[in-house]
């Protein structure tokens, strides 16, 4: 199939592309910039120079496609989340640029939509399982993913699928795990919530196999992650990764301080992606978070 791609030079959008040229798929990808456009198709990718937040510019881009795939975000890294306006660009992403993506396909004849998506919406779950018809808890940091897949969903018709994928949170060769290394590197604490909670993570290599298999899944929403593992054992991995033998959690005034942005990433997350495997094959590589997923961060033998 022809496949069109947003956010392809991120993390989760070049994990797709490889995923999806792998199943034979002929793929394009959006960039922002001469660079980037330069970057996809040294890797062997079409690129495509178009402003994502331009519907008549997207519409056309769009034209003869059968898939897009949008995986557009900005994420904040560490402590520049916490800024004043730091989200500003991701949520116009999610709100808006949804909206024209879902839009222009509709005009171009695009039969399939993929839209990203985070399993933070859920409420915390405590110990239960938590599946795609768990409760959800959108405060106003939540509300623009909830936006996205409500633009997505209203793509849905007797020609058209859109499919929306609740990732977990991705830990791997990304910024934020690079960072949350290098904090814990220096002794400072990396985890949120409490430490018997669970968490929910992908390795950026199943996210991208989870979109590929997109292609074949029914209408729905599906979680996309790993095993849940407890936050005090994932944290234990980031430690022993570093040489340290343990790593702390951030105090409960500070995340509060931190308001709805944390407050997301404190919830215990239980998640199951069965519905994935069972209506497309799909099963995560990186099953149980362990060493594996980090690379090569341990410290240099200095001996």
């Amino acid at each position: 199939m022809r496949v069109f791609v947003t956010g392809a030079t991120g993390v989760l959008g070049r994990s797709a592309i490889t995923a999806l040229r792998a199943d034979g798929h002929e793929v394009t990808g959006l960039a922002r910039t001469p660079e980037k456009a330069a970057s996809l198709e040294a890797e062997g990718t079409r690129a495509c120079r178009a402003p994502l937040l331009d519907l008549d510019a997207m519409c056309t881009a769009l034209e003869g496609f059968e898939v897009v795939c949008n995986l557009a975000t900005h994420i904040p890294v560490g402590l520049a989340g916490m800024r004043l306006g730091a989200w500003k660009a991701n949520d116009r992403l999610r709100i808006e640029g949804s909206r024209i993506v879902a839009t222009a396909a509709r005009h171009a004849g695009v039969r399939r939509l993929v839209q990203e998506s985070v399993s933070f919406l859920y409420a915390d779950g405590g110990d239960a399982w938590i599946s795609e018809s768990s409760a959800l808890s959108v405060t106003s940091a939540a509300e623009p993913s909830a936006v996205a897949e409500s633009n997505a969903a209203a793509f849905e018709s007797p020609s058209r699928a859109p499919v929306i994928l609740r990732f977990g949170q991705l830990t791997g060769d990304d910024a934020i795990t690079r960072w949350r290394l290098a904090q814990a590197r220096s002794g400072r604490p990396i985890g949120l919530g409490e430490p018997q909670g669970w968490a929910h993570a992908v390795h950026p290599e199943d996210a991208g196999a989870a979109v590929a298999a997109a292609l074949t899944a029914p209408s729905g929403v599906y979680n996309v992650g790993a095993d849940p593992v407890r936050r005090d054992e994932m944290t234990q991995v980031f430690a022993e990764m570093v040489g340290r033998r343990e790593v702390g959690f951030l105090p409960r005034l500070m995340v509060r301080l931190g308001g709805e942005r944390l407050e997301l990433l404190t919830r215990s997350h239980r998640v199951s992606s069965d519905k994935l495997h069972e209506a497309t094959g799909w099963k995560p590589r990186y099953h149980v978070f362990d060493a594996s997923w980090l690379g090569d961060s341990r410290p240099a033998d200095r001996s």
